[in-house]
């Protein structure tokens, strides 16, 4: 019922950059809100970008703001995560999200119920 499949990790350099991608199926496609967030080794899981399916727009953490881009092709119910100018703190493990119903708002990320298994960052120096 609920499928989401990251893709497009791996291992870069400083400076570099990575597309994510997230396949859907259509119902899970059809939710409030849709994003990724990471989480790095002995940290807290934390927002990285969120898009709102009814016209809110999107939101980016300030730490990823100007470098990642969140964008989504609804022909193919995919989500992606453009970024560019990685950093090693950027080094994680991402997960596309999906919130079913409405919890957050336009300006907040996703307050997800539907995870995916997550994909592999790293960023070396």
């Amino acid at each position: 019922q609920v499928q989401l499949q990251e893709s497009g990790g791996g291992s870069v350099q400083a400076g570099g950059s990575l597309r994510l991608s997230c396949a859907t199926s259509r119902y899970t496609y059809s939710a409030y809100c849709m994003g990724w967030f990471r989480q790095a080794p002995g940290k807290e899981r934390e927002g990285v970008a969120s898009i709102y399916t009814g016209g809110g727009g999107s939101y980016y953490a300030d730490s990823v703001k100007g470098r990642f881009t969140i964008s989504q092709d609804n022909a193919k119910n995919t989500l992606y995560l453009q970024m560019n100018s990685l950093k090693p703190e950027d080094t994680a493990m991402y997960y596309c999200v999906a919130e079913r119903t409405r919890g957050s708002w336009p300006g907040q990320q996703c307050q997800p119920h539907d995870w995916g298994q997550g994909t592999q960052v790293t960023v070396s120096s």
